[in-house]
């Protein structure tokens, strides 16, 4: 991994990661073929694997290079700052020739969804700037009258631009201008990172493969299976709802983290669980049934409230072991010791 990230290392003019071949989005397979190409995405993605590992060396004491790591992402976020922002959102890449992409100087792919969901994902994009360039998802890329949350809009057809395979893709189909869930799932990600619940809840319910199937009218129009996530969902007429191929492990992967990390917020950190609820206003209560090792421990999790608060109280097996805390953008959260010792044990998180 030490020698992966290094190679990473390698940036172009603006101090971008160099995106080669393809990126995330290996459609994209033409931007950076000569080397010199530089991916937005990436950047933040390399930001985050930074910080990671950053805290990873300083735990094994490979200081040296927790120091590398650490330094590298301070210059990496101020260089996506001073280089990528495109004015209302970030801009997705730039092709071997310096040419923007993923900006309003566009006539296609104006805004792609990535570059401002891993802004906030991250935990590197400037606060007011991260919250822009949701907002700019919201406005541009959430389609409510078909329910779809497209990659990136307007899709690939007849400008100069030529960023590769995607292109060949027919406009509004796949990773060219659909709704590519993979990347559906980080937006929604995104806004339960700002603590924007509805927003949040209402991407849900569109990505929920359930929702596509309710009716007949539905079925006829989705044509999958309702019951396992697909790699993509058609945005152009007369196929606008379409399922593409299904049972698409990424999307469901990404789905599960969605679920049980983001929304229900349980996140395991070695011998502690975290909770960090993103849940609608009108749940009362939930109950996690959890397995640590050969332990069972049985959450209970009460919201009394009506909008986010910091008072949370916690308890295991009627002990107090946690009260007021709150995690680095505000949200309520808690820490759960794990023990090992082969009992139930019963936890409840009031959050008032």
């Amino acid at each position: 991994c030490v020698r992966a990230i290094k190679h990473g290392l390698r940036f172009g003019e603006h101090q971008l990661p160099l995106m080669g071949c393809g990126d995330w989005n290996d459609g994209m397979n033409l931007v950076g073929r000569d080397g010199k190409g530089e991916s937005v995405w990436l950047a933040w993605f390399l930001y985050a694997n930074l910080q990671q590992f950053s805290s990873l060396a300083q735990s094994r004491g490979e200081e040296a290079f927790a120091d590398v790591c650490t330094e590298q992402a301070k210059q990496l976020r101020d260089h996506i700052e001073a280089n990528a922002w495109d004015g209302d959102w970030y801009r997705r890449a730039y092709f071997d020739d310096g040419t923007p992409l993923g900006s309003s100087s566009n006539d296609e792919c104006q805004i792609d969804s990535i570059s401002q969901s891993w802004a906030v994902i991250s935990g590197g994009g400037v606060p007011v700037r991260a919250r822009q360039a949701m907002a700019a998802v919201d406005k541009h890329l959430i389609r409510r009258d078909t329910q779809l949350i497209q990659l990136f809009d307007p899709p690939f057809n007849k400008s100069e631009l030529e960023p590769g395979y995607i292109k060949g893709y027919v406009p509004g189909i796949r990773e060219n201008g659909g709704q590519y869930t993979h990347a559906a799932i980080w937006s929604a990600m995104a806004f339960a990172m700002l603590g924007d619940r509805e927003r949040t809840w209402e991407l849900f319910t569109m990505l929920n493969p359930v929702n596509h199937g309710r009716t007949p009218t539905e079925i006829d129009r989705y044509k999958v299976e309702p019951y396992v996530m697909c790699a993509d969902i058609y945005g152009v007429a007369p196929h606008i709802g379409r399922g593409g191929w299904t049972w698409y492990t990424g999307a469901a992967g990404w789905m599960y983290r969605l679920t049980v990390e983001t929304l229900l917020g349980l996140q395991l950190e070695v011998d502690h669980l975290r909770i960090t609820p993103c849940i609608p206003v009108h749940w009362k209560s939930y109950i996690i049934h959890y397995r640590f090792r050969e332990t069972f421990y049985h959450i209970t999790v009460k919201c009394n409230d009506e909008k986010p608060s910091d008072e949370i109280r916690v308890t295991v097996d009627h002990i107090v072991v946690n009260s007021l805390n709150v995690d680095e953008i505000g949200r309520p959260q808690c820490m759960i010791p794990l023990v090992n010792d082969h009992q139930e044990h019963h936890v409840e998180v009031n959050i008032s």
